[in-house]
């Protein structure tokens, strides 16, 4: 079906009330590329929130659905897609069901994608709305405000992305993406009980890390903390790894986000 001609109920309950998550996906060389961390991700997220997903929705069921959309639309070589579940009708108190009624887009990429960015990017603090540090603050939920109150203010001020943070006025993550520091021969990235959600490049990072025995810590960061790194790069399922080049009035380098993205993520795109 067209996009345009897609048609939600106003009794959505995922339109009325953000009931439901999204899965974002690259597809490279008709792959899904991390596959099982997203599957894993996207069954826990099912779990977590009581869907009750029937027996042929299973990740064999998913990704053929994916591939069969990417093979349609032309887009199987590089693409994004998402994936993004809802309950359905029904009330706050009176759902009808618990059945994850799903849509599935697909939109190609462009090779550029698959490199690490030239330009750093510039990066602020968003300090409106804060990350909040719960059962669900992993997910992927359709309830996305303040990532999106976040990417309007960077785009006003010109910046390429915000840094959320939790309200204990520490690091969350960024509007798109997870966020990583590298100071002292250290990667610190926020642990998942400070709000960020469950990235499933950040999963892929942090193996990669400890399997080349390099220091890493899931811990508290604050901005004060993150001002003073060395590095500072962003992880997503889309992009792999960027390195941002400001953040605030501080200036930073990229060996490190060089390095990793040639080791981490550009081998992934290989295989």
């Amino acid at each position: 079906m067209r996009s345009d001609q897609l048609l939600i109920s106003p009794d959505n309950r995922s339109f009325r009330y953000g009931d439901g998550f999204f899965e974002t996906i690259k597809v490279c060389k008709g792959k899904l590329v991390l596959a099982n961390y997203h599957m894993e991700r996207l069954f826990t997220s099912l779990d977590l929130l009581q869907f009750a997903p029937p027996v042929y929705f299973t990740p064999e069921y998913i990704t053929e659905q994916v591939l069969a959309l990417a093979s349609k639309n032309g887009h199987q070589k590089l693409a994004r897609i998402r994936i993004t579940i809802f309950r359905g009708e029904g009330g706050l108190y009176d759902e009808q069901n618990h059945f994850p009624n799903h849509i599935i887009q697909s939109w190609e990429l462009n090779p550029a994608n698959n490199l690490l960015n030239e330009n750093g990017l510039i990066l602020d603090f968003f300090r409106d709305a804060r990350k909040v540090c719960d059962h669900y603050s992993a997910v992927k939920s359709n309830n996305f405000l303040s990532y999106a109150m976040a990417a309007l203010w960077a785009k006003q001020q010109k910046l390429n992305d915000a840094i959320l943070l939790n309200p204990y006025d520490c690091v969350a993550d960024a509007t798109i993406a997870n966020v990583f520091m590298l100071k002292d021969g250290i990667v610190k990235t926020p642990a998942l009980t400070e709000g960020p959600v469950n990235g499933v490049m950040r999963k892929h990072i942090l193996y990669s890390l400890r399997k080349m025995d390099i220091s890493v810590e899931e811990t508290s960061i604050t901005g004060e903390d993150l001002s003073e790194a060395s590095e500072i790069f962003l992880t997503n399922a889309i992009y792999g790894i960027r390195w941002v080049k400001q953040l605030g009035k501080n200036g930073f380098t990229n060996s490190f986000s060089k390095m990793l993205h040639k080791d981490c993520v550009a081998n992934l795109l290989q295989q």
